[in-house]
């Protein structure tokens, strides 16, 4: 029989000496295995387990809930949120009035690249965009998450080493397999119609999209936000406010030495 993962994560009410081994030991005895453990944030614990019957997780849970050292938060086949946080010890942090939208700062750039690695192993279609300033890192991570999920990435548009705006694909391009990066605002800027015609192609494929400035690129295009499967914040504080209005700043391009195609 094939084992079952599973996530628990508990609050520490009284933190004694002795405690994580308890748990552990009665882990042991129902026969269930532990994967990882971390801490998880404000003084929780994440354990990813593999147990082989769904009862012997039952009688974890009532047994659990009469400890009064510790509180269950979730007990829970692992959501991709969960193993990241067992991972790297916190959570990613999604908007509060919309679900799709996850926030991240630069010293999360490791939770970032991993986390975008693992919708990129996913099958199928999904579009991500991508919001921050310039110089954050945006591309970057997105590259950094292609190698880790052993992908390609094509460049549509990007100013990552050089202006890019591509007009066509090679024949093996076309691929399913393959990310391709597109940049909203240099799309908008500096594409042709011809460089059009090639993202609604591409739009089409059953493959991951990652775009840059999705605000920017539902300006020009018939796509909406909500067409967004997931919708990516990364600042280099938690205060930043992310703004376009440099874009249509000359003045403020040239006192921070950067101009539009830097974003």
């Amino acid at each position: 029989m094939n084992r079952t993962e599973w996530y628990l994560e508990y609050e520490i009410q009284h933190n004694r000496p002795g405690l994580l081994g308890d748990i552990s030991s009665l882990l042991g005895m129902l026969s269930i295995n532990i994967i990882t453990i971390n801490g998880v944030e404000n003084g929780r614990r994440g354990m990813l387990l593999l147990s082989k019957y769904d009862h012997q997780i039952t009688r974890l849970e009532t047994i659990l809930n009469t400890m009064d050292t510790i509180r269950v938060i979730k007990l829970r086949k692992p959501k991709l949120r969960d193993k990241l946080a067992v991972r790297h010890g916190r959570y990613i942090h999604r908007d509060v009035d919309d679900r799709k939208t996850i926030r991240f700062v630069r010293d999360e750039l490791g939770l970032l690249v991993d986390f975008m690695a693992e919708l990129y192993k996913q099958e199928g279609h999904k579009l991500i965009g991508v919001r921050g300033m310039p110089r954050v890192g945006k591309t970057e991570s997105v590259v950094a998450a292609s190698v880790c999920a052993n992908k390609r990435w094509l460049f549509v548009s990007s100013t990552l080493l050089k202006q890019t705006v591509r007009n066509q694909l090679i024949e093996g391009e076309y691929s399913n397999d393959n990310i391709f990066i597109i940049d909203g605002v240099v799309s908008k800027k500096r594409a042709s119609e011809k460089h059009w015609q090639l993202i609604r192609e591409i739009m089409q494929l059953p493959a991951i999209k990652v775009v840059e400035h999705p605000d920017i690129f539902v300006q020009a295009t018939e796509y909406d936000i909500n067409d967004f499967d997931y919708i990516i914040e990364l600042r280099s504080h938690e205060d930043e406010e992310i703004t376009y209005e440099p874009i249509q700043n000359t003045q403020f391009e040239q006192e921070n030495g950067f101009s539009m195609f830097d974003f």
